[in-house]
């Protein structure tokens, strides 16, 4: 086990390096100059200053340096400097992922609450009118846009909170943190959470009965009814622990894609997390930011397939890494 994570880790060098290369030659494809944007658009720009910007930014050097530079600056753990704010890369990142982490975990568990139980039941009795409705309320979620959801759910908030204390409510749009202000955290991530949890579970909950009805026809799982055992202990020993397999790699690349893919969910909820500011980063050539920002969404990833190989051992025995 120990050299099979070893392995992993030392192959995801060459993963690391080949994504820090293509994000850096498709930002540097980008029709367009930060510094032009920096100095204003519009006006007479003078060529003395964007060629200052450029030596001030480090853009006038080859591009194999500016290259060689990043990947040093990212084993070293030093993202560098926003080329468009000034400030540190890292303290950019470290007041934005606080927000898209708590509502990736918070949005994880909201799924888990109903996944696998749904799953298993729609299984379970396959064609009945339970599965039809679990069936039904997973198809809704995958075809709904979360951008349309979230909307619908803040109307919905307001209608109710209108008619029962007499005056709207909306959550607080500037984010407090968990330690700081528990319940107002809480009512700032809550609905996001709701929203992209309905369709994280949806997606989940289908796989989950896929995989429970193709486990339920095996052998084994006749032979162990056949012996006399408790329908739950076949259900949650033999049959739901095989079928968790190809859930938990969906579960965690979905984890993963929370983490920087909610660019619309958090310009709905009015959320800076990641998601906005790749958005932001890539608006104003920020080169430094997007980098860094791309080279931590294949991190998470990297991380996040590593632990679920490791989860595969611990759920089937049967599997050994040698």
């Amino acid at each position: 086990m120990y050299r099979y994570i070893l392995n992993r880790l030392l192959l995801s060098i060459p993963t690391l390096i080949g994504a820090a290369a293509l994000v850096f030659i498709l930002m540097r494809l980008i029709p367009g100059d930060i510094c032009v944007v920096r100095l204003g658009s519009g006006g007479s720009i003078n060529p003395t200053a964007v060629a200052n910007c450029h030596a001030q930014l480090g853009l006038d050097r080859s591009l194999v340096l500016q290259f060689f530079d990043f990947i040093a600056g990212f084993a070293r753990g030093d993202f560098g400097t926003s080329m468009w704010s000034g400030k540190p890369v890292s303290q950019e990142i470290a007041t934005r992922i606080p927000v898209s982490l708590e509502i990736a975990l918070l949005a994880t568990l909201v799924a888990g609450a109903d996944r696998h139980p749904a799953g298993t039941i729609s299984a379970l009795h396959q064609n009945s009118w339970l599965d039809h409705i679990v069936r039904t309320v997973a198809i809704a979620g995958i075809a709904t846009p979360s951008f349309w959801l979230g909307i619908m759910s803040i109307l919905v908030v307001l209608e109710v909170s209108h008619l029962a204390f007499g005056a709207p409510w909306m959550p607080p749009i500037d984010y407090v943190s968990l330690w700081d202000d528990p319940l107002r955290n809480l009512s700032i991530v809550i609905l996001p959470a709701i929203t992209i949890g309905y369709r994280y579970s949806a997606v989940t909950m289908r796989m989950t009965r896929s995989a429970m009805l193709e486990v339920l026809r095996e052998d084994y799982i006749r032979t162990a009814r056949a012996k006399g055992l408790f329908e739950h202990i076949v259900v949650n020993r033999h049959a739901l622990q095989n079928a968790l397999l190809p859930v938990v790699t969906l579960i965690g690349i979905e984890f993963a894609f929370l983490i920087g893919g909610l660019v619309v969910t958090e310009q709905v909820f009015n959320l800076n997390g990641i998601g906005r500011l790749f958005v932001l980063a890539v608006q104003n050539q920020d080169y430094t930011l997007t980098q860094a920002l791309v080279m931590l969404t294949v991190a998470i990833f990297v991380v996040t397939n590593l632990a679920v190989d490791v989860l595969y051992a611990w759920l089937d025995p049967r599997i050994r890494f040698g």
